[in-house]
């Protein structure tokens, strides 16, 4: 009887595990990589921090992104920067050491690209970029940076998220643009600027594929690239211009998807979701989707960014349920409205 009871116990422990069962998994740490929709204070320093700021979003006590929401729901502590620093202006206080956190693991940071080191925001780009003096550390680095630091591996306990693309599209943009205004053809800019997303996609899916998921993450979550086209940024150009980066955005995530085909990792799509918001924004509590809740006017915003965006300077009325703080960057309700994607999203897969 005992040997019975013995033999069905590891064929319902087998059943469960087959079918996911209800054992979640408990995770020991959270891994990010990407840019400025997960970066949790890289550049919080200088200048930055004593303007208030450090995030992409409306700063301050409930000024959390993402990234900072899931933490709590898998009982860890809060995520800090792998890395901290400003390249820029010393003048101005946007030169600052770069200080590395090795017991840090949210690696993201603003002006991130998926492979090229230079991105929004990187002092080589020249003017106003040179002020601030982003590091853009890319995507591919930051995995490199985790694995040298973790001995060459994932440890497989971890939940680890990736987003990125966005700062490609804008790169690609202004490729574009100083293009056109050369005299080069248009429509041949337009064409390269939507390669180049979809090589990006590529890559980006191959260091996932590559170096995380073979490297030992058993639990990696993929969120593709919410739809540039529908930010106020974009809003504010031509619609010729709005469907170039819908196009490239697209392609991006097309690529992406393309390259994670059969590799064990949840994606989730924000690029839907995000266009269903900007349809029927009532529906997920947004009272506006189309305009920056922060006063980006240089007078109250020096850098134009939600990085130094706080109660303070905002424009007036309630701006509690604006999706967007500055012309690209979520308010803290949108950050929560992607976290509450992501959250259902890993939920149905057993994960939370």
């Amino acid at each position: 009887m005992r040997q019975f009871k013995f033999a069905a116990a590891l064929l319902a422990a087998a059943f469960l595990a087959s079918c996911g069962g209800d054992v979640k998994p408990q995770f020991t740490s959270l891994v990010s990589f990407g840019d400025s929709l997960s970066d949790v204070g890289t550049y919080a320093v200088g200048t930055v921090a004593q303007l208030g700021g450090g995030k992409y979003t409306i700063n301050g006590p409930d000024g959390k992104n993402w990234i900072e929401l899931m933490a709590p729901k898998f009982g860890l502590s809060a995520p800090c920067p792998a890395q901290t620093g400003l390249d820029g202006d010393a003048a101005q206080g946007f030169s600052v050491p770069v200080t590395n956190s090795t017991n840090c693991t949210a690696y993201a940071q603003g002006g991130a690209r998926v492979t090229d080191p230079v991105g929004p925001g990187n002092k080589l780009l020249g003017g106003v970029n040179a002020i601030l003096g982003q590091l853009t550390v890319p995507v591919a680095t930051q995995i490199q940076t985790h694995l040298t630091r973790k001995g060459g591996s994932f440890g497989g306990s971890e939940i680890v998220f990736v987003l990125a693309g966005g700062n490609d599209v804008f790169i690609q943009l202004a490729t574009l643009s100083a293009t056109v205004a050369a005299g080069g053809d248009a429509n041949a800019a337009s064409t390269a600027a939507v390669t180049a997303m979809g090589t990006a996609g590529t890559q980006l899916a191959g260091y996932i594929k590559n170096q995380i998921v073979a490297k030992g993450a058993k639990y990696v979550a993929v969120i593709n690239l919410p739809d540039v086209s529908k930010t106020p940024f974009a809003l504010a150009e031509s619609a010729q211009t709005q469907a170039l980066i819908n196009t490239m955005v697209t392609t991006f995530n097309a690529q992406l998807s393309a390259g994670l085909s059969g590799v064990d990792v949840l994606t989730i799509d924000a690029y839907t979701a995000s266009r269903d918001e900007s349809a029927n924004p009532a529906k997920y509590g947004f009272t506006n989707t189309t305009s920056p809740a922060c006063d980006l006017a240089p007078q109250k915003n020096p850098l134009g960014s939600s990085l130094v965006c706080t109660r303070n300077n905002l424009i007036a009325g309630s701006v509690d349920n604006y999706e967007f703080a500055d012309g690209v960057h979520p308010t803290p309700y949108g950050y929560r409205v992607l976290a509450d994607l992501v959250t259902a999203e890993l939920a149905k897969k057993g994960w939370l």
